[in-house]
């Protein structure tokens, strides 16, 4: 396991950090790409071009919330090699530089995805190729993405990537393939990345809601009352905190959001809410 003491704080860690949030235009991704537009960052946002509608309402609030010189909208299917190569040097075009990147965009399977049954059908009751278009958004989708900047982050000496996963008890909760799976594969790959960038300056972390979120993936006639739900909102100060240079040298790690208490000071809720990344 990497730990912090393996990776040495970056010698020139940015004025004005730039990233790409992937899936931004709705849920979790909107309102990280908003928190950090808020803290100062520049934010590439990334989605798919018939997600345009939602991008616009984006867009909108981070011109009323005074943010929007922060936020540039990019189009990108991350499953598409091509998108994502695209989308890392738009960011650079557009700010003069990339630094980090938020691996968001992800869907789970539907009802009418199934072959038969419902949302919970048996594995083998998916339909192959929805089955394979999860995985290409999940497992494919941030690889690409993570390939596509990497070289620039490791060029430069400092970077972030910080992968949004999920629960361990929706990895393996019964009827969520491939969902599940596809976010514990995320889980590992955090590990291995951060030890793969290890003294380079580029760190590598997970993030998670802690729970059910108040997003499309759990649709609204499964929770009616949307309060009982976990607010994207919890995702915006810990994402801030790991865009930063407060967060230099931290790395391979896992942090709940909900866990994540914005009373304390924030290297303290970074240590209450984190906890190795894997198992």
């Amino acid at each position: 396991m990497v730990t912090a003491t393996e990776i040495q704080p970056a010698v020139h860690a940015p004025r004005h950090v730039t990233a790409i949030v992937t899936g931004a235009a709705r849920g979790m991704g909107r309102a990280m790409t908003l928190g950090l537009a808020a803290a100062g960052v520049r934010v590439a946002a990334a989605d798919l071009p018939s997600s345009r509608a939602e991008m616009d309402e984006l867009l909108d609030t981070a011109r009323r919330q005074g943010v929007a010189d922060n936020v540039f909208p990019v189009d990108c299917d991350v499953t598409r090699w091509e998108d994502c190569a695209k989308a890392v040097q738009a960011a650079i075009d557009r700010f003069g530089a990339v630094h980090g990147l938020v691996n968001n965009a992800g869907i789970r399977v539907l009802d009418a995805d199934l072959t038969k049954g419902g949302r919970h059908g048996r594995f083998y009751e998916h339909d192959t190729e929805t089955w394979r278009r999860v995985v290409e958004t999940n497992i494919v989708g941030p690889f690409q993405m993570a390939k596509a900047v990497a070289p620039v982050l490791v060029a430069q000496g400092w970077g972030r990537i910080v992968n949004i996963t999920t629960s361990h008890s929706t990895m393996v909760a019964q009827s969520f393939s491939p969902y599940g799976p596809t976010k514990a594969a995320m889980e590992a790959a955090t590990v291995i990345w951060a030890k793969d960038l290890a003294g380079t300056g580029v760190t590598v972390n997970a993030l998670l809601p802690g729970g059910a979120g108040n997003t499309r993936m759990i649709p609204q006639a499964d929770v009616p009352d949307r309060s009982t739900l976990i607010q994207p909102e919890v995702m915006m100060a810990p994402i801030a905190w790991l865009m930063s240079a407060a967060s230099d040298g931290v790395t391979g790690r896992r942090f709940i959001a909900k866990q994540w208490d914005p009373a304390l000071d924030p290297a303290a809720a970074a240590a209450k809410a984190g906890a190795p990344a894997g198992w």
